[in-house]
């Protein structure tokens, strides 16, 4: 590396170009970094010459502003300290001097300062003596935590010395207090980032299993045992070798994605946040092999398991660090071979775990004992150093194969199942689950690596039993029809094994189930269900979310697919589950009663028998005389009454209950010249029920209406009375928390929604929201499909784009504008992904024929989906 130039001397150029030299030499330096970077040359060296390039700038800057003899100190501090200094991180300094020197230099250390910042650095500074730097600590243990790795940069060679021994001095937070302090540091900005490494845009410094877990280590290692970092730990016994390697290697995984980032970013940037994440990946080398196995996924899958390895390992050492500061061993019997130290399990025999049958002995004493802290940090180095000696099922002999379907049937089958994945036996023993661990998938729909996934899958399952969880209140009963309860986990854990693998996962989880189930010599009946539950795991949701679920024809295909109540039982449950723990704001009350619906509808339907159909007029005499149940406080001339205003498709399309509630709010509505609202809410969600003089554009008007009010439509269902007003339903979910009571919101969206009915029909725009950040980097390839359906009087149109706020409320406006009408919608969303389905016609209720026409909405709709807002209409909106 070129040297900065010196300081301007008595008679030299101005202080300008000496700055001017130092900034290009720096600006050089940089650019021959950046290019070893580019050409893979190993972290360590350019992190030692970046922090190189920097310490000869500032030792030149310190010169040009202070005399030799000034009695103050230079150190570097904090990451630039330890000589880790990335491309853009700031520059930690601390001047140490009596405050007499202080006070004589102040101008010149201003001026130095400043010169810092013209040559292109951004120091971070301090300017103390010995007694201010012992107080400061005193105050604040990350003070001390930034002294500890000074390194002189100009000054007296005895300076770091010196302030080594003054943070030394007795009572400045003992050995004890300082591991207290830094360990409620570690839970505290751990829990920012809601204990998890696995966020799609993690934080490479300070997340979880991040570079700040290592950095923390090694300052408890300094502190503690006076050693110079990590590697120091080994000869004392508090690091294995083996886990050295694994931290020095991760280090090295983490502290290139950040330089790497530093650099995407063009600045001090610790987030690896969308924007930067495929260009970050472009840059390291990894290229697409497929669609499910993308660059920026593999390069993710790199940063997870580097993480996830960091927090297991971190877990043992910190754990030993408090076994020896506390000083005292409690000693507590469990099983044969086991007992509690200090709480935590432990296995008596020394040495690694000798086989695979007796680590799953390990993992049934552990599920046996609910009152473990969590498994010994020797008991845990002992599991490690095994795992290389685990081999997979199929080469495990029958007492091992049924000794891992115990765990599955034994007590806390879930906690065991993810305490082996975190431990990485589970891994070893399913490698298939070893190839997703750490797997994201590059969309907004899944929040969970597939690993984390499926673990939260069956979290949520576990809690079926009891019904536990409010969220599923017909989960328990489902859940005690089930023969055997542990084949849903089994389902559970293989459904996702196979993503990434550039197939249909379905199909190939299928294969790796059923192999399982052979090799573990399940039964036939079982090991059917098994490959049929996890080939068909998402059956269930695409047929509620994207199909009509009250035509009983798509009940009767679902029924058919199903085959049997059994299966029905499983898939449900496991479709629960799948649906909620794929983001924690998936699940919804519209959703659970949407698969309950269906459930409910396809078991009536299979006790019934396949081959005894029901028909549409079966099916409304049915409801009715459900409907009059409901309604049986009132008047049967007028439950009669509200019968004649509802077409037959009413009964056909909406519940009983609802139903009800219409003819209720009908009836004791007098005045039909002004609309009714009604407006209820059901958990998040919201349904709202237009009963107003049936008009062309009602449906863009009320969709326009419900996205300023800040709602999202899930379900519009779109019908006429044989009066000619609506009977309209949307099902809406709220786009954000007002902070009202639910039901001080649902009288305002009345009040709001019947004003704008009120008024003539009117072009009524909805806002102008900036699309959020992270849509901008998942587009989804707009697609505009149109199928005249064969009673001919109606058209399905289907829209896929990338989804954005107003979205429906635009396209709504565009088939108003076309002179269309809108029989029925279903909205679904899938992270950036919106799929929205409608049944339309033309002003005189046909079928769409006009080719031309056909292409003008196609257009239209399509450069709506591309992010075009549709220009306001040059004339009086018409159709509804």
């Amino acid at each position: 590396m070129s040297e900065a130039a010196a300081p301007p001397a008595q008679g030299a150029p101005a202080a300008g170009d000496w700055r001017e030299a130092v900034r290009e030499t720096l600006r050089q330096a940089h650019a021959g970094i950046v290019a070893r970077f580019d050409g893979g040359e190993a972290i360590e060296r350019l992190l030692a010459a970046e922090t190189a390039s920097v310490d000869v700038a500032v030792r030149q800057a310190w010169a040009a502003a202070l005399p030799t003899e000034s009695g103050l100190d230079l150190l570097a501090t904090g990451g630039y300290g330890r000589g880790e200094q990335y491309p853009f991180s700031d520059v930690d300094l601390l001047v140490l001097g009596p405050a007499e020197a202080q006070r004589r230099h102040e101008a010149a250390l201003g001026a130095f300062f400043a010169a810092l910042w013209d040559i292109g650095l951004k120091p971070g500074t301090a300017v103390r003596s010995l007694a201010d730097c012992v107080q400061a600590c005193r105050e604040d243990v990350g003070t001390l935590t930034a002294l500890t790795e000074a390194r002189l940069l100009a000054g007296s060679p005895a300076a770091p010395e010196r302030l080594e021994d003054a943070l030394r001095s007795e009572g400045l937070w003992p050995a004890a207090a300082y591991f207290d302090a830094k360990r409620a540091e570690w839970a505290a900005r751990h829990a920012r980032y809601h204990d998890t490494a696995y966020n799609l845009e993690p934080n490479l410094k300070e997340g979880p299993g991040a570079l700040r877990d290592l950095h923390t280590l090694g300052w408890l290692a300094r502190r503690i045992y006076r050693v110079p970092g990590l590697e120091a730990l080994v000869p004392l016994g508090l690091l294995g070798a083996d886990e050295a390697a694994t931290l020095r290697r991760d280090w090295r995984t983490l502290a290139r994605l950040r330089f790497g980032l530093h650099l995407v970013a063009g600045r001090r940037e610790e987030r690896l946040r969308f924007d930067y994440q495929k260009p970050l990946a472009a840059r390291l080398g990894y290229r697409d092999e497929a669609s499910d196995n993308l660059a920026v996924e593999q390069m993710m899958q790199a940063f997870f398991r580097a993480a996830h390895t960091v927090q297991r390992i971190s877990e043992r050492v910190l754990q030993r660090f408090e076994e020896q500061l506390a000083g005292r061993v409690e000693r507590v019997p469990v099983a044969p071979g086991f007992e509690r130290v200090n709480g935590y399990l432990r296995r008596e025999a020394p040495g690694p775990v000798g086989s695979t049958l007796e680590a799953f002995a390990l993992f049934a004493t552990w599920a046996a004992c609910p009152e473990a802290k969590g498994l010994h940090s020797e008991t845990a180095r002992a599991l490690a150093e095994a795992l290389p000696r685990i081999a997979p099922y199929e080469a495990q002999d029958a007492d091992t194969r049924a000794a891992f379907l115990s765990l599955l049937q034994g007590p806390q089958p879930v906690e065991t199942l993810a305490r082996m994945a975190h431990l990485g036996v589970l891994g070893r023993y399913l490698p298939a689950f070893a190839r997703v661990s750490g797997r994201m998938q590059y969309d907004l729909f899944h929040v969970y690596t597939v690993d984390q996934h499926t673990l939260e899958v069956l979290r949520i399952m576990a809690g079926f039993p009891e019904g536990r969880d409010e969220r599923f209140p017909r989960a328990k009963d489902v859940h005690a029809r089930l023969k055997a309860p542990w084949l849903l986990l089994v389902a559970g854990l293989f459904h996702d094994i196979a993503k990434g693998r550039g197939g249909d996962h379905s199909l190939l989880g299928a294969e790796d189930v059923r192999a399982f189930a052979l090799a573990h010599r399940l039964k036939p009946a079982d090991t059917a269900l098994l490959a049929w539950l996890v080939e068909q795991h998402l059956l269930m949701s695409t047929t509620a979310q994207r199909q009509d679920i009250s035509d009983v024809a798509v009940v009767e295909r679902f029924a058919a697919a199903v085959g049997d109540r059994t299966r029905l039982d499983y898939l449900y449950l496991l479709t629960c589950a799948d649906i909620a723990g794929t983001s924690p704001k998936l699940w919804n009350t519209w959703k659970e009663r949407l698969l309950s619906d269906l459930y409910e509808s396809t078991r009536l339907a299979l006790r019934r028998g396949l081959e005894h159909r029901l028909d549409a007029a079966e099916r409304v005499a049915e409801v009715q005389a459900e409907v009059r149940a409901l309604l049986a406080d009132l008047p049967l001339e007028a439950v009669e009454r509200a019968f004649a205003e509802f077409p037959a498709e009413s009964f056909l399309r909406y519940r009983p209950e609802q139903l009800a509630t219409q003819a209720r709010a009908v009836l004791g509505h007098a005045d039909r010249t002004r609309p009714l609202v009604l407006v209820r809410p059901q958990g998040e969600a919201y349904e709202v029920f237009v009963h107003s003089p049936d008009r062309d554009g009602l449906f863009a008007t009320i969709t326009a209406t419900l996205d300023r009010l800040g709602f999202s439509v899930a379900v519009a269902r779109i019908v006429t009375s044989t009066s000619g007003m609506s009977l309209d339903t949307f099902q809406l979910l709220p786009l954000h928390d007002t902070g009202e009571p639910p039901e001080a919101r649902a009288r305002h969206a009345e009040r709001v929604i019947t004003e704008m009915l009120m008024r003539p029909a009117a072009s009524l725009h909805p806002p102008r929201r900036a699309l959020p950040a992270a849509l901008k980097h998942f587009r989804v390839p707009p697609k505009v499909e149109l199928r005249a359906l064969e009673d001919g009087r109606r058209t399905q149109l289907v829209l896929i784009g990338t989804d954005r706020p107003g979205l429906l409320a635009d396209m709504a406006r565009i088939l108003r504008e076309h002179g269309l009408r809108v029989h029925d919608a279903r909205i679904a969303t899938f992270g950036e992904r919106a799929e929205d389905l409608f049944l339309i016609s033309d002003e005189a209720d046909r079928a769409l024929a006009d080719p031309d026409a056909i292409a003008r909405l196609t257009a239209a709709l399509t450069a709506c989906l591309e992010g075009d807002r549709p220009h306001a209409p040059s004339q009086e909106p018409r159709h509804r």
